[in-house]
């Protein structure tokens, strides 16, 4: 561009943050500072997403101190955007804190909050939160209900869950998609599979995530047949999978050995863009191990365009499943030569496995320096 003012800059950041490009919408906004223009509310609520989904709680902090010291301090958007960037972090009582501060809130202040209380396992605390924000008649929308029903479920009692079920269904709330798909998980979640399985047949559209829902809760239980068969179902309704989706009807293949199923649902994801993601990768390197495929295993490692951390213990442990010590501990020098940390629970799989050949000292303490 020609010129640039701070709507053009804002305009690139939100763009980024939008589209999945977090990363590059934190690297934008220092350059824009440095070429002298001032972020307006918009630029740092903007900032403040990025951070959130990039963890990077660094230049979070740094921006609440700017935000603090003279940028839109009372800005109800930019208090909101920094109490979902500190939840998100995992920082909760910081994000209390600023909520605490706040003179005004509104419903996206209030449901960030109990969504930061939900991520951090503290579902007491979100009833308590959503208890007040009623009081104060604060207006509850469908996100708020979905947060709310996800700290539920990492509660002991499953009584708040059904108390909260009962204002969905009093306030004719339970045919909205996303409140439907989290009641199916927090069924599952407790348990309740009966539950689980009436909201969804009731559901009058179920997208990924419903069906998603509901096979993982099918694996949580260990019913790995039926898992496989909501996956059927889920294809014949003609909704496409999502990446979870594969990923959990996968881990159920696994579990049953069934080898059959497993290689009919590669060929599916060989057709998509999820055999890219990494956690894909990772459950069909499981099944595959599991089954007693060490070599179609393989390939879909080497096929993988990036690895992580899991996807090397995946190989490690699957190599001493099958026998496989010294590719085991190939994969382990490999490992630590791509710059991953040998742990200890890569060792000690590996050297449990290694009855049948000597291993020098030297050489070991060389794995765990």
């Amino acid at each position: 561009m020609a010129s640039r003012d701070v709507i053009s800059w804002t305009t690139m950041i939100t763009a980024y943050v939008q589209h999945g490009h977090s990363d590059k919408a934190l690297q934008m906004f220092p350059t824009m500072v440095s070429e002298g223009f001032r972020p307006n509310e918009f630029t740092v609520c903007s900032a403040l997403k990025a951070c959130a989904e990039e963890k990077a709680l660094r230049f979070g902090k740094q921006l609440h101190g700017a935000i603090v010291k003279k940028l839109y301090k009372y800005d109800i958007h930019v208090g909101s955007a920094l109490v979902t960037m500190y939840a998100r972090c995992g920082e909760v009582f910081d994000a209390q804190t600023v909520f605490d501060k706040m003179p005004r809130r509104n419903t996206i202040t209030w449901t960030s909050m109990i969504s930061g209380y939900a991520q951090s396992g503290c579902g007491e605390e979100a009833v308590l939160l959503f208890r007040k924000m009623k009081m104060r008649r604060v207006f509850v929308n469908h996100l708020t209900i979905v947060s709310l029903l996800s700290a539920c479920g990492s509660m002991q009692s499953i009584y708040h869950g059904k108390e909260l079920h009962a204002q969905i269904i009093k306030n004719c709330m339970e045919e909205n998609l996303q409140i439907g798909s989290t009641l199916v998980w927090f069924y599952n979640r407790r348990g309740e599979h009966t539950y689980a399985t009436r909201i969804l047949e009731a559901m009058p559209d179920r997208d990924a995530v419903a069906w998603t829902a509901m096979i993982s809760g099918y694996n949580n239980l260990g019913h790995n047949v039926e898992a496989l068969k909501s996956l059927d179902e889920m294809l014949w309704d003609g909704v496409v999978p999502n990446t979870y989706t594969y990923s959990s009807a996968l881990k159920a293949c696994a579990r049953l050995e069934a080898l059959q199923d497993g290689r009919r649902i590669h060929g599916v994801v060989n057709k998509t863009q999820a055999f890219s993601n990494v956690f894909v990768g990772c459950s069909l390197i499981d099944m595959y191990m599991r089954c007693g495929k060490v070599d179609e295993a393989r390939r879909v490692f080497d096929a993988m365009p990036e690895h992580n951390l899991v996807t090397w213990k995946v190989m490690i442990t699957g190599f001493t499943q099958n026998g496989r010590s010294e590719e085991a501990l190939k994969y382990m020098f490999l490992m630590q030569q791509e710059g991953y940390v040998v742990d200890e629970f890569v060792l000690s799989t590996v050297l449990s496995s290694c009855g049948d050949f000597q291993l020098k000292s030297d050489r070991i303490s060389f794995i765990v320096q």
